[in-house]
């Protein structure tokens, strides 16, 4: 396992889960990930990602939700658990991530190399 596959799973574990809004996809615009995070997505062609692009959206968003939502990047994840990315419906963990945490990971973002997914 590499540094950054265990930085993942350590970043991972920490950030906290809550329900969403069923229907729900505000957090499901384009996004970059770190390419260790991209490698365990589907590869999808260049016209799912342009169109995906082109509609402000994400190539993995399908009609019933995320779907690599188990291996959905960071920065996903993170959406609605801080209230530097809050959920415009207001749903959010009990415990919100911490602020130590967080600032890990946003470390983590500028020293790696993240590309759109």
């Amino acid at each position: 396992m590499t540094l950054n596959s265990q930085k993942i799973r350590f970043f991972r574990r920490r950030i906290p889960s809550f329900e969403c809004e069923p229907g729900c996809h505000d957090c499901c615009g384009p996004v970059t990930a770190s390419s260790e995070e991209m490698a365990r997505l589907p590869v999808k062609s260049d016209s799912a990602h342009a169109a995906a692009l082109a509609a402000l959206s994400c190539p993995h968003l399908g009609d019933t939700g995320c779907q690599v939502y188990e291996q959905r990047p960071l920065i996903c994840r993170l959406f609605g658990t801080t209230p530097r990315l809050a959920c415009p419906n207001g749903k959010r963990p009990v415990t919100m991530i911490d602020t130590r945490i967080e600032q890990q990971i946003y470390r983590y973002f500028v020293e790696t190399r993240h590309v759109l997914v």
